[in-house]
């Protein structure tokens, strides 16, 4: 029997929450969206809630409220605001999966709702599991819940890893495009402009976590996810540049042996794995093919160029609120940069400095967790005020 699941999608019309409808749509047999969640979009919310019938819709800006209202006003959807409707929405009766597409420290809080109400997970808020993995894992292990990986690079992963005993894996082996700054000289960095920075090369993403690629936070953050979703030690995950952008990840067991997961730069792909897990989508949405790719080369990171990949070992080791603290400095370092208020350069300048000057909890609560981000973020914003800029 064909199983089939009501959907909650926060962040529905996002890079990932658009693909993710791509996919509902072509599979109503499998899907049927019941909830969708956007922060600002109003108009694109509106018209996914008519499109899908959901029933009913959170907008996470309480500024867009009266006008989401009366885009539906002529139908029986159900229009909510704000993080406490979020959560609510990832955890009522009528949902079986969460598709956790949000941006940021805001898919934290949704996710571990999930958890306690008992949903399947797919999950692409990386944030969730860099600010509180322990807590999160711990969480879903209590409630017997896997958490399926919407990442390109862990969805490979989950996927080399499928039949295998763990105690045979030497090392994750997680690739790295070098995203849109990869062929720039680490002397021009201070000079890159926001619209540089956002054309990357393969992947068609969002903005922030198109600039996370260009610094490499965004791989930096991946490994902390990996340490989290597979149970690694920070010395068995490897990083490697990968330009084609082909070799999605790949694991290296001990007995000499790498398998590798290789396929498009389409996040149709990990998407549909996670959603259907352990199924697999009988149609590719772009056909693969390794003739058109006859040389696939890989190399080390450049660590001078990329400091914020060592900084995510860094505090990845160091633990407890460390992970949260980079992570909230980022977010308001990325937003800054975008809105043309400092340099690419001062993102990880901004991430070291609330590391060096905010409070850190050693074992933290779900609380401390809120505390921290939220002092953070007023560290960042001053920090970035006074930058002669």
């Amino acid at each position: 029997m064909v199983q089939h699941y009501n959907i909650a999608l926060l962040g529905a019309t996002g890079s990932i929450g658009m693909q993710t409808l791509d996919i509902i749509r072509r599979m109503p047999e499998r899907f049927t969206l019941v909830a969708a969640v956007a922060q600002s979009r109003w108009q694109e919310l509106a018209a996914v809630a008519r499109e899908f019938g959901a029933r009913r819709v959170v907008i996470g800006d309480a500024r867009y409220e009266q006008q989401l209202r009366d885009a539906l006003a002529d139908t029986d959807v159900e229009v909510l605001v704000g993080s406490e409707a979020i959560e609510y929405v990832a955890s009522t009766d009528d949902v079986d999966m969460v598709v956790n597409a949000l941006v940021g420290y805001a898919g934290l809080h949704p996710t571990l709702r999930a958890i306690e109400s008992g949903k399947r997970i797919a999950l692409a808020n990386k944030e969730t599991l860099v600010v509180a993995g322990d807590i999160v894992m711990a969480a879903a292990r209590d409630k017997g819940i896997e958490i399926l990986p919407i990442d390109s690079e862990h969805s490979a992963i989950k996927q080399c890893l499928e039949g295998e005993k763990r105690e045979s894996v030497r090392n994750l082996i997680i690739t790295c495009s070098g995203g849109s700054l990869r062929d720039v000289p680490r002397e021009r960095l201070a000079d890159v402009t926001p619209e540089e920075a956002l054309q990357h090369p393969q992947w068609s993403m969002g903005a922030k976590i198109t600039i996370d690629s260009a610094t490499l936070v965004n791989k930096g953050f991946e490994v902390i996810e990996a340490r989290w979703l597979f149970d690694m030690s920070p010395d068995n995950i490897k990083v490697v540049i990968h330009p084609q952008a082909i070799v999605h990840s790949m694991v290296e067991f001990k007995d000499g042996a790498v398998k590798a997961q290789l396929g498009n730069a389409d996040m149709h792909t990990p998407i549909s794995y996670a959603l259907l897990y352990p199924d697999r989508a009988l149609e590719a949405n772009t056909p693969f093919s390794m003739l058109d790719y006859p040389m696939l080369t890989f190399s080390d990171v450049d660590r001078e160029k990329y400091p914020a990949l060592d900084i995510a070992y860094e505090v990845l080791r160091r633990g407890g609120t460390a992970p949260c603290i980079m992570n909230a400095a980022n977010e308001v370092a990325v937003a800054a940069f975008l809105a043309k208020r400092c340099r690419l350069t001062d993102i990880v300048a901004t991430i070291r400095y609330a590391l060096d000057n905010a409070t850190f909890v050693e074992r933290p609560t779900i609380e401390d967790y809120d505390r921290v981000d939220a002092e953070v973020r007023t560290l960042a914003e001053s920090y970035i005020g006074q930058l002669n800029y």
